[in-house]
């Protein structure tokens, strides 16, 4: 590891983090990576809320560039982050390592649902594009994976998180329908109007808001909201 570490190549570089050749980055993604175009949103939001000593669950790991981000520049506590599809794993695992962010940030391969009678797998469907894999089948488009469920309750208990930073491809309304947010205090997601229409958009608000975090227009953009509690 150590000198696949020293002889990396080294294709881009945002907010600090280097990020190393990967058979899923092409060059227009390098290119928006350099640019900082790429997840601007999330990362503009997370860079601007996420408090020193945040202990953060990312959710929906992706490249592994937006958590590796908040974790050179936020000085958090701890970050988990969990990635449902396997090819990514070991590239992010790399990203982290050559930015010496392993004692900060962890990826857990795995899919986390909330709700009680959650399987012990389930179906992640990998598409070309990693952006757009998701429990959600594309037929002719995607391609069927078995991937361990992470029981929510569970990872609430090994991993106590006051920040979830999450991008999940449509799957945040099933999971806040059953999710216990008393210990969360910020919470960044895309949310996906087109996976459950405006009446599923308007129902993730309602769910979070009854946790007690209040929406943030001054922070939300596009479709990367951001809900915080109000301080005592």
């Amino acid at each position: 590891m150590g000198q696949n570490i020293q002889t990396a190549q080294i294709v881009a570089t945002c907010h600090g983090v280097k990020v190393p050749a990967a058979p899923h980055l092409g060059p227009n993604m390098v290119q928006s990576m350099n640019d900082q175009r790429y997840e601007r949103l999330e990362m503009t939001a997370g860079l601007a809320l996420v408090p020193k000593g945040a202990r953060v669950l990312e959710m929906g790991a992706g490249s592994g560039l937006v958590g590796a981000v908040l974790a050179r520049n936020c000085a958090p506590a701890a970050i988990v982050a969990i990635e449902a599809n396997p090819g990514l794993i070991p590239h992010i695992e790399a990203l982290y390592a050559v930015n010496d962010l392993t004692g900060t940030i962890r990826v857990v391969h795995g899919v986390v649902l909330s709700q009680p009678d959650a399987p012990s797998e389930i179906t992640f469907n990998v598409r070309g594009n990693f952006l757009g894999s998701s429990l959600t089948p594309v037929e002719g488009k995607s391609r069927p994976v078995q991937v361990p469920v992470i029981a929510y309750k569970d990872l609430m208990r090994d991993f106590a998180h006051d920040t979830i930073m999450m991008d999940i491809e449509g799957g945040e309304l099933d999971f806040l329908r059953h999710a216990d947010l008393a210990h969360v205090n910020l919470f960044i997601a895309e949310l996906h109007r087109d996976a459950y229409g405006r009446e599923g958009l308007r129902e993730c608000r309602s769910l979070l808001q009854r946790a007690g975090l209040q929406h943030s227009e001054a922070h939300s953009a596009g479709s990367v909201h951001v809900f915080q509690r109000a301080p005592v």
